[in-house]
């Protein structure tokens, strides 16, 4: 399908009002916003042809394809480049891995083709509900048989900014068995009962003082995960360390079909693993995270973190301790 084709079943000027959307919501690139409602519709049309041969232009509403459909690099070059300059089918394999590290997409291979999943955009296709038999716990981190499912969550939040592709699941696994074995009290999972498959995570992290120059430092310097150095700038506090006085939450996410419903029992855990923080370190008082996706900042705003600084997209939060546990989650979050 060329873009003319694809203009027929959704015009341009509807594209162009999804694309505002997105980048708004993730700092894609426009263009990149262009490509991935172009495969979004190329999808969709897909497979209503597959299930409905004789259907005609146009679609009635852009609604997410209900399965996995194979698309080729080449399909997607076609689909990606019709319009312009010819990209090559590599290019357009590396474009769509990048909508992967966005979030925007799921890519499952067999061994012989690849197939795409486009995932679910609250803001664009309405909330989105989990499956309401799947039931999901809080659970403590088990670096044995969560660390790698964990990388693999996070690395998204990573990614999207594609500065690199420093991100790798296998320095996130790392240093998450590194931090577990040196203190894994503030390190909890969301879990699914069926199959005990993680879908959220968090990690709160007691701070030696020597590291806490780095709360007011460029965030830039950080991120861990993404550098290109092994060395973990952070150092973490021993417990009983009476100049411990910062506990930095290096991570908290939860995959996005279940996150409307969960992240008020999640953070209510926080508070509660917080306060158990508080025995090993009686002195804490300051709570910092680095705001690195965009799409948590509301959720950081509601809870009364601010800003301390201002370096582009990726800035450093704050609030005290005491005032978060003394906060009504349910309430802060209800309007969220």
């Amino acid at each position: 399908m060329d873009v003319e084709q694809l203009d027929d079943w959704y015009s341009r000027s509807q594209r162009r009002a999804l694309v505002e959307l997105l980048v708004k919501r993730v700092g894609l690139t426009r263009t990149r916003a262009e490509y991935f409602v172009r495969l979004w519709v190329y999808l969709l049309v897909k497979q209503l042809i597959e299930r409905q041969p004789r259907k005609k232009p146009p679609l009635e509403k852009l609604e997410l394809p209900s399965e996995a459909l194979q698309c080729t690099h080449r399909e997607a070059a076609e689909l990606f480049y019709s319009d312009g300059d010819r990209g090559s089918d590599r290019a357009a394999g590396m474009m769509l891995d990048k909508l992967e590290a966005l979030g925007l997409i799921k890519k499952h291979f067999d061994g012989n083709t690849t197939t795409i999943e486009i995932q679910p955009l609250p803001e664009i296709v309405g909330t989105v509900e989990p499956d309401p038999l799947v039931k999901l716990k809080i659970d403590a981190f088990d670096p044995g048989s969560d660390a790698i499912p964990v990388a693999n969550l996070l690395a998204t939040n990573y990614n999207w900014m594609n500065r690199n592709s420093n991100a790798v699941p296998y320095k996130i696994v790392k240093f998450l068995r590194e931090w577990a074995s040196q203190y894994s009290k503030g390190m909890r999972v969301l879990r699914r009962e069926d199959n005990l498959n993680t879908v959220g995570f968090y990690l709160l992290y007691p701070t030696a003082s020597s590291s806490d120059v780095n709360f007011f430092s460029s965030p830039s310097k950080s991120l861990h995960f993404s550098s290109a150095s092994d060395v973990d700038p952070f150092q973490m506090a021993i417990p009983g360390d009476e100049n411990c006085v910062s506990v930095f939450v290096r991570s908290w996410m939860i995959d996005t079909p279940y996150l409307a419903e969960y992240r008020i029992p999640f953070m209510e855990d926080i508070q509660q693993v917080l306060v158990e923080l508080q025995q090993d370190f009686p002195k804490l008082c300051d709570l910092h995270t680095l705001l690195i996706h965009p799409s948590y900042e509301k959720l950081a705003h509601c809870l009364g973190f601010h800003k301390t600084s201002c370096t582009g997209p990726i800035y450093w939060m704050y609030l005290p301790l005491n005032r978060f546990l003394a906060l009504d989650i349910k309430e802060a979050l209800k309007n969220l």
